[in-house]
């Protein structure tokens, strides 16, 4: 082929967040000649959701979140998506493992410490609801230790914080696992992307927007980026282009005009922190709390009281409080949810809207609590708080995906949706919660997808099993093999055993 036809590069990564660090690395460490350019509007990495005080930071792992396990008709406990999860996040420390003992990072405290993750209900139909999922989930390997108390003493002693103050006879019960842990996802893509920025033929461009993407005749994509320090616009040619813009990549999606992206919406929702500044308050808490989410409230806006280490120091947040705004990111624009709104998708939207009333009642609600009601909120979970401890602060901005329906028109889709096309050139990372927790797998799942040739060769399933020893295994089907990796991440991370 002539030279001047050659893409300018093989990987474009449009976005600087914890999806784009994986995948980069991940491509690099499977090909190491891959030309990679990575772009990223803002001034750094790590800034939109990515950031430690935009995102929950509880390495989702379905320890704690009571909208992972929820209840049937029947009243058992479907633990499936639970299952799905854990194996994830197992996934994850796979990696991150491997990360740290290549020397790609320095201490793995920075980025991921041990905190419990804990469950905290009160009233008897919750109490009843916690003790059924407990039952459920320790028969299976994965959730073995996980402890379940009603008692005051056991309760005290997990959570002292949340007992001290409580209404004397009131029903409650909690569930601990000590292998919980706290991630720092800021830290982790900073540190991914400064070992990026040092290998061959990669690039990261931060203040550089991509404001359209147009599929060539021989399928290598043009992508138009601007400089915005300089004004000045190009377009850059390459062979696979992910989108992983978080808030950012429906309307980039929408740019690229694949069949695969049609009747795609997406619905923001932004969030607020209480955040402790008491530091003696914050000593007397270790563990990330999780309680039961409102009735139509989205998965992200689950109310915990929330042990953090961000920057090496101890913090203690609550929340988040779940509101409304048009902007599909925290640094984007009001225009946002408008402009996505077309005509292949305005019937998906429609639907979705039609049959979320409670959702959009509780988001009104939200919008509308006064300071009085946000911290009636947090006296469920801390008793004795006092609001000179606290003060309100803007979390990051999410976007839950709404997916065409034939027969509804249109739902929303709580969790992640990776999009593309059907030869794999080009794929868009959608969604909010679990995402950041699950990056890896899903991040995995692509390659299988967009990269299918070269997975199947040697070399590339030699090097997937070297990063994920588990890789091609089922660690929620073999209980040794699951064990092994736990231990053996856990060792490696510095995370409590059990």
């Amino acid at each position: 082929m002539d030279q001047i036809n050659q893409p300018d590069c093989d990987v474009i990564l449009i976005g600087a967040g914890i999806m784009s660090a994986t995948l980069g690395v991940f491509l690099k460490e499977l090909d190491p000649s891959l030309k990679i350019e990575i772009y990223e509007r803002l001034d750094k990495v790590a800034a939109e959701s990515s950031d430690a005080w935009n995102n929950a930071g509880t390495g989702h792992s379905a320890l704690c979140e009571l909208n992972y396990t929820p209840e049937n008709p029947d009243g058992t406990i479907d633990i499936s998506k639970a299952l799905k999860i854990v194996e994830s996040f197992e996934v994850s420390k796979q990696f991150w493992s491997y990360l740290f003992r290549q020397g790609y990072m320095g201490s793995s405290r920075d980025f991921i410490n041990s905190v419990p993750h804990m469950s905290f209900v009160w009233g008897n139909e919750d109490v009843e609801y916690l003790r059924k999922r407990h039952d459920a989930m320790v028969k299976h390997h994965l959730f073995r230790g996980m402890e379940y108390a009603t008692d005051q003493a056991t309760l005290q002693e997990w959570i002292p914080l949340v007992m001290k103050g409580r209404t004397e006879g009131q029903k409650v019960a909690a569930t601990h696992m000590p292998i919980g842990t706290d991630v720092n996802f800021g830290v982790l893509t900073r540190t991914l992307f400064n070992h990026l920025k040092g290998l061959h033929d990669v690039d990261v461009n931060l203040k550089h927007e991509v404001h359209h993407l147009h599929r060539e005749k021989d399928s290598t994509w043009s992508v138009g980026v601007t400089d915005l320090t300089s004004g000045h616009s190009k377009n850059i040619k390459a062979r696979f282009v992910f989108i992983g813009a978080g808030g950012g990549s429906l309307p980039l999606l929408e740019k690229s005009n694949i069949h695969e992206g049609k009747g795609f919406g997406g619905f923001p929702v932004s969030g607020q922190w209480l955040i402790c500044r008491n530091k003696e308050v914050i000593e007397q808490h270790h563990a990330k709390v999780y309680g039961k989410a409102a009735v139509g409230s989205p998965p992200m806006s689950v109310p915990h009281l929330d042990t953090r280490v961000i920057d090496g120091e101890k913090a203690l947040l609550f929340g988040p409080y779940a509101g409304f705004s048009t902007r599909f990111l925290k640094e984007g624009s009001l225009m946002d949810l408008p402009l996505s709104i077309h005509f292949d998708n305005i019937v998906s939207m429609l639907g979705a809207g039609a049959h979320n009333i409670p959702l959009t009642k509780y988001l009104i609600d939200q919008v509308l609590q006064s300071p009085e009601d946000r911290f009636k909120t947090l006296l469920d979970y801390f008793p004795e708080a006092r609001t000179e401890d606290w003060e309100l602060a803007t979390a990051g901005q999410r976007v839950q995906v709404i997916k065409h329906d034939q027969k509804e028109g249109g739902f929303l889709e709580f969790g992640t949706e990776v999009v593309h096309a059907e030869d794999g050139s080009i794929a868009a990372l959608l969604g909010a919660s679990p995402g950041a927790s699950t990056s890896v797998s899903i991040m995995l799942g692509l390659i299988e997808v967009c990269f299918a040739a070269r997975v199947k060769t040697p070399e590339w399933q030699t090097k997937l099993r070297e990063m994920i020893p588990s890789y091609g295994q089922s660690l929620s089907h073999d209980e040794a093999l699951a064990a092994d990796t736990r231990r053996h991440t856990h060792e490696v991370l510095g995370l409590t055993q059990i």
